[in-house]
């Protein structure tokens, strides 16, 4: 059985483990791999030889680590259909959406090779007379990130090109469930001429994140996955002195005005609810119809589901693959159970798909005249479900978002620019699209919603990325005359 072990200083690592973890192959449901699920020796390890490679990272002049950064960023455009099937392989996901993730991760790599500007400071001469004043920006030092199964490329890669720019080392626990690519791309930073130790993987499970959250030579976690656990990272690494920013779940709404064009809608929707199998932090979960749109709205959307193509992911025609393991599957056929329990409509049945393919398949699934006291609209169901809730007014859509815990990404649907306007300035939601359904921010902005959805103060990559990954300094100088004589006990002023 094929072994996927660790990456530490510009190599990998292959003790003997303890214990092992399964790699499905997602499409088949047949184990590819095992990979190695190292604890706090590992991760020991690893602290080491980034803490080793600081001594001499951070010191490194931009113009070099920016010819590194725009070297890994070549090597990965060049290797990204191999990192795309590694993706359809272990995730599931179908290869065109693997292609757009890796490419989206090329995004913040670009930005990243821009560092000699990005971490500019400001200079102010003779703040008084003869004193001038500037500020730089200078790494933490040791940094780590943790990141979720559905992203395994892509948000790493929102992690580490920036940190490791800033001067930083990096101490990366990717998801169990697919680690081939985040190692991959260890071994494309080492060919781009990365030092032995900047850059290090291990691969673990809460043994290895529990060790990181409290060792004493990391500086700063990040983290995205659910709200749980990202409330459970922060308070644990700060209460350990750390820097953190922690990204949490979503239940992002899609809210359909009735003047909406409702063909672009129902195209969105689908695209935004269904698409990777429903496992993205930013899918449409919930379509909320205002005065009377579900009922020329749904219509359309139930017949672009029938030809959704289900299927694994290198197949030519897939636009759908399965979830990423039989527990997922499980879980998301549980809420599909509990809907129809608590009596919501199924207008689609993906359960019925699951007993017909091998893997881990569900269908799309639809849900009308869901209510908000339902679990499959309070839980983060992180599948093909999609809820549809129906309200009479824009005021009662607002209500419901509100009301609702989290507030990560939100969409408004309108040909009424009044009324889009009104929307993006009142939602109380990190990342707002107008006739967007997916409204992921471009590398030079940064990712991260509000309240549940995010713990901490900072986002993720862009201007927000560099700043988290790099504390202030301001310089106050002056170089006397060789005239200046004299002592002066008072306060000292400006002048």
């Amino acid at each position: 059985m094929r072994r996927i072990n660790h990456w530490i200083g510009g190599k990998e690592h292959a003790p003997d483990p303890e214990r092992v973890g399964v790699v499905w192959n997602p499409a088949t449901g047949d184990q590819q791999a095992e990979v190695a699920l190292g604890g706090a020796e590992v991760v020991d390890r690893a602290v080491a030889a980034a803490k080793a490679a600081l001594e001499t990272w951070g010191s490194i002049s931009l113009a070099k680590r920016s010819t590194i950064m725009f070297r890994f960023r070549d090597l990965v455009e060049r290797h990204a259909d191999e990192l795309a099937r590694m993706l359809v392989s272990e995730h599931g996901k179908v290869f065109a959406d693997a292609r757009g993730e890796v490419q989206r991760g090329l995004e913040v790599i670009e930005f990243a090779c821009g560092i000699p500007q990005l971490i500019k400071g400001d200079f102010s001469e003779n703040v008084s007379t003869g004193v001038d004043s500037y500020s730089i920006r200078q790494p933490l030092g040791v940094v780590a990130g943790i990141t979720p199964f559905n992203f395994p490329a892509m948000v790493p890669m929102w992690m580490y090109p920036i940190a490791i720019a800033c001067g930083n080392t990096f101490v990366l626990k990717p998801s169990e469930k697919d680690p081939s690519a985040p190692m991959f791309a260890a071994e494309l930073m080492s060919t781009a001429g990365l030092p032995d130790g900047v850059l290090n993987v291990v691969n673990g499970d809460k043994a290895a994140v529990d060790r990181i959250l409290e060792h004493p030579d990391i500086a700063a976690v990040s983290f995205v996955g659910s709200t749980p656990i990202a409330r459970y990272i922060y308070d644990t690494a700060t209460a350990h002195g750390k820097r953190v920013q922690a990204l949490g779940g979503a239940k992002n709404h899609m809210v359909v005005l009735p003047d909406a064009d409702m063909d672009l809608a129902a195209d969105a929707v689908v695209g935004a609810a269904y698409g990777s199998a429903g496992e993205r932090c930013m899918a449409i979960s919930v379509l909320v119809t205002v005065a009377g749109a579900a009922d020329e709205l749904l219509p359309k959307v139930e017949e672009r589901l029938h030809a959704v193509r289900t299927a694994p992911g290198l197949e030519p025609d897939a636009e759908m693959g399965p979830l990423v393991t039989p527990e997922h599957r499980d879980r998301v056929m549980g809420y599909i159970d509990s809907g129809v329990d608590e009596g919501a409509t199924l207008v689609a049945d993906g359960r019925k798909l699951a007993g017909e393919q091998d893997g881990f398949f569900v269908g799309p699934t639809l849900f009308d005249n869901v209510t908000a006291d339902m679990k499959i609209y309070q839980d983060e169901i992180f599948g093909p479900v999609l809820s549809t809730m129906r309200v009479d007014t824009y005021d009662e859509a607002m209500d419901l978002i509100r009301s609702n815990p989290y507030a990560n990404g939100v969409a408004i649907f309108t040909n009424d620019g009044g009324a889009a306007r009104r929307f993006q300035n009142e939602v109380p939601v990190g990342m707002v699209g107008v006739n967007v359904p997916i409204p992921v921010p471009v590398a030079y902005y940064s990712f991260g919603g509000w309240k549940s959805s995010l713990f901490g103060d900072s986002h993720i990559y862009g201007t927000e990325g560099v700043h988290f990954y790099t504390r202030g300094k301001v310089i106050t100088s002056r170089w006397p005359d060789p005239s200046h004589r004299g002592v002066n006990l008072g306060f000292p002023q400006n002048a």
